[in-house]
């Protein structure tokens, strides 16, 4: 007989973690997380460490430290699902029974979607934070640039904070200036928005600085490829380029969810193939058992860890309504985009689902660049989210 919970959790992490402590504070009594990755990272900083603003080492914990009290970790590997049995396959055969299943993976790269990316990734001259086994390498070559030209993107949607790629070219042009070099650097951003994100109320603070930088920037538009022996990045958009003499691209891969998701019947029909749910309630469309949120689900808007915390507790609570027969919570799509625009100063982007601006603290404009939305941002959300969110006290 295979293992049997009340709840199986695929993903461990913010995500994941988060709703753990949280079924667990509830009252769930039988809760299993699965994932294979030893380490469990605090992914926000992940840009920070690129722009040398900190060591990524510091913000990792060894998985099993951070898995909440009584929630068994199984260490393996999703490979597909069977709804109608409520089972799902890890990589080593066995098969785990759940009563609910909330899948929350992540996303993987998809490298083929930007031909030559990958080549250059493992020459070096290709790099990106959203890569996590690359920021090191990130913040290296970053640090290493004295001059020539230097290409960063913003990858499409599905990503994982994908706006916050902002954050590290706002960051080594401050580095640069500081420096005296910025004006031997060419810096080029592309980004598949209108304007810079796409959200006109971000986008009229982050102006200044594009201005203020030098930056050139290629609206509506996606890298189509990279050839790391030519040093050329192409531009697909509605003005097409290609980007010569590249001393460095800081170009994210397009992303999507990972194959188990589509293996079992759970996925949308497209090449993301995210966990398919209600927007609103994240509950699977076709499947009621089935529940999805974070990075790799249709949650309908741009993923964040601010985003995060409104959908664990909607799931939560949703998971105890079915149960009930009682009426679901729905999500307002609310999310979140911090781009640090200097060593000191930080704008903050609070959106919900159809762009509108959604602050959480009334009165005050948190788009307009703060040192104290900085120091919140790079010293004291990492202490709250060890301390408090991934025990489920947020």
């Amino acid at each position: 007989m295979p293992a049997a919970f009340d709840t199986v959790i695929v993903g461990a992490g913010n995500a994941g973690v988060s709703l753990a402590a949280r079924l667990r504070r509830d009252g769930v009594r039988s809760v299993a997380l699965i994932d294979p990755s030893p380490v469990h990272r605090y992914r926000p900083m992940l840009n920070y460490a690129a722009a040398g603003q900190a060591r990524m080492s510091r913000y990792e914990r060894l998985m099993a430290t951070v898995v909440p009290d009584g929630v068994e970790l199984l260490p393996q590997a999703a490979t597909r699902v069977d709804p109608a049995e409520r089972t799902v396959t890890l990589d080593t055969g066995a098969t785990v029974g759940y009563r609910d299943l909330v899948l929350c993976p992540g996303l993987t790269p998809h490298w083929d979607a930007i031909p030559g990316l990958q080549e250059g990734y493992v020459d070096g001259w290709a790099v990106s934070a959203h890569v996590p086994e690359y920021a090191g390498r990130a913040c290296a070559a970053l640090v290493r640039v004295r001059e020539g030209t230097v290409v960063f993107s913003v990858p499409p949607e599905p990503a994982s904070c994908g706006g916050t790629v902002l954050k590290a070219m706002f960051l080594a042009c401050d580095r640069w200036r500081r420096e005296d070099v910025l004006d031997r650097i060419d810096v080029h951003l592309v980004t598949p928005f209108r304007g810079l994100l796409g959200l006109e109320h971000a986008d009229r603070r982050l102006r200044p600085f594009i201005e203020q930088y030098g930056i050139t920037v290629h609206e509506q538009s996606r890298v189509d490829a990279v050839d790391h022996h030519a040093r050329t990045v192409s531009v697909a958009g509605p003005v097409p380029a290609t980007v010569e003499d590249v001393h460095l691209a800081y170009v994210t891969p397009h992303t999507r969810a990972p194959r188990f998701v589509a293996d079992s019947g759970l996925a949308t029909d497209d090449d993301a193939a995210l966990v398919d749910v209600d927007p609103g309630t994240l509950r699977h469309t076709r499947v009621d058992t089935v529940w999805g949120l974070g990075d790799a689900a249709t949650v309908g808007t741009r993923p964040s860890g601010g985003a995060l915390r409104a959908q664990v507790g909607v799931v939560a609570d949703n998971l105890r309504a079915a149960r009930d027969g009682g009426a679901l919570r729905e999500y307002d799509g609310y999310t979140v985009i911090p781009v640090a625009v200097s060593r000191n100063r930080l704008v903050l982007d609070e959106h919900d689902r159809d762009g509108r601006p959604a602050p959480s603290v009334r009165g005050i404009d948190v788009t307009v660049p703060r040192r104290t939305a900085y120091a919140f941002d790079r010293f004291v959300q990492p202490v709250v989210y060890f301390r408090k969110l991934l025990r489920g006290r947020v």
